[in-house]
């Protein structure tokens, strides 16, 4: 067996990557202006933007492949303390980032204090601490092969769920998915997402079932790649893994459609699918061909990768809270030092990318000071 490293170079640079294009996706200069790449599929189908959440949960996995590791020598009290408190923080900051900044400016009434009993209570942050915690305990408790099994179950099971309870005619629709219907169930409609126009939330608690083996795919990668080593027969591998995924999953699209939104199981293997390849590719130009100019770039951000994300999300609400002459902070920006002398399309991407390097400038600060926030 290769020795095992306490981490991998092509792991931080994929997950400050992953950081890197979530920040960019979620702060245009305006949601009205948007280049298609940065869009999500409007329902059924896929865009290098639906690569973003589900490649975050994959890295998570991955370094849980590492992290897990020194609870192996602790008891069981140790390491459930751990699992359980931090997926409840990463849980509660997700549900205070959906009410923050907790008021609003109405022109003709003032500031407004929000109705709390309206807050979302699914979210980004939400899913990612339950995938963590039912992820962390199948890890856990459970081998590899028959983790991959568990996996497999999850996703076929969620299939039947998606099908036998949606409606009769489309059982994947927006209206009329499975999903949607079991968040109904146990949350007021108010308490979804209300973006689609009718109160969904892609972020919701059945749908959260599959997401949990985005995390295990990642998991096993790693797994895999430490046992390997980083050479090339562990790329081509990777590889071959990568591309019968996609294979699959584009089989199991005809009749179960690649869709993020309702998180499909086909959507599944799918993101997995690029994650693999992608992670190989990175071994290789990393690792075999020892091209590493500037990598550095992406593991500043891969080395507070959760702090920066609740950052972003931060910032972009307070400045577009404060107002100038009746006009947020945001606005006076976007339109003054970019729409002004660019296109609608052009001056909203520079607008994310800015907002971006702005954030990685805090990275960087933290990186040559060893801040390094853990969640």
């Amino acid at each position: 067996m290769a020795r095992i490293k306490e981490r991998y170079l092509s792991l931080d640079i994929l997950r400050g990557l992953t950081i890197a294009l979530m920040i960019i996706v979620n702060t245009p200069g305006s949601w009205g202006s948007i280049y298609a790449p940065f869009r999500h599929a409007a329902w059924h189908g896929f865009t290098i933007t639906d690569l973003v959440f589900p490649s975050f949960l994959f890295v998570i996995g991955n370094a849980m492949s590492f992290s897990l590791r020194k609870y192996e020598a602790k008891g069981e009290a140790s390491f459930l303390r751990k699992l359980f408190t931090r997926a409840l923080i990463i849980f509660l900051i997700g549900l205070f980032l959906n009410g923050f900044p907790f008021i609003y400016h109405e022109a003709q009434e003032g500031w407004q204090l929000i109705n709390f009993a309206d807050i979302r209570i699914m979210g980004v942050l939400q899913r990612i601490a339950l995938c963590y915690l039912i992820a962390g305990l199948l890890i856990r408790y459970l081998a590899v092969k028959p983790l991959v099994l568990v996996g497999a179950l999850l996703l076929g099971a969620y299939w039947g769920l998606m099908y036998y309870f949606g409606d009769t005619g489309d059982p994947y629709s927006l209206e009329g998915n499975a999903a949607l219907k079991f968040d109904l169930l146990l949350l007021d409609p108010k308490n979804l997402y209300q973006g689609y126009g009718i109160p969904f939330d892609p972020e919701g608690f059945l749908s959260t079932l599959p997401a949990i083996v985005n995390v295990i795919g990642g998991y096993v990668a790693g797994i895999f790649i430490q046992k390997s080593g980083n050479n090339f027969k562990t790329v081509w591998k990777l590889a071959l893994a990568g591309i019968l995924l996609l294979g699959v999953a584009l089989m199991w699209d005809f009749v179960f459609p690649i869709n993020k939104p309702i998180w499909t199981s086909s959507y599944v293997l799918y993101t997995i699918g690029w994650d693999i390849i992608g992670l190989g590719a990175l071994i290789f130009i990393t690792e075999i061909i020892n091209f590493k100019k500037g990598a550095y770039f992406f593991e500043v951000f891969g080395r507070n990768p959760l702090f920066i994300y609740i950052l972003s999300g931060i910032i972009i609400e307070i400045i577009g809270l404060i107002q100038i002459g009746g006009e947020s902070l945001k606005s006076i920006i976007y339109e003054n030092l970019f729409l002004s002398w660019l296109s609608a399309l052009n001056a909203s991407l520079l607008f994310a990318i800015c907002y971006t390097l702005v954030l990685w400038l805090i990275a960087l600060w933290m990186d040559r000071r060893s801040i390094y926030i853990k969640v």
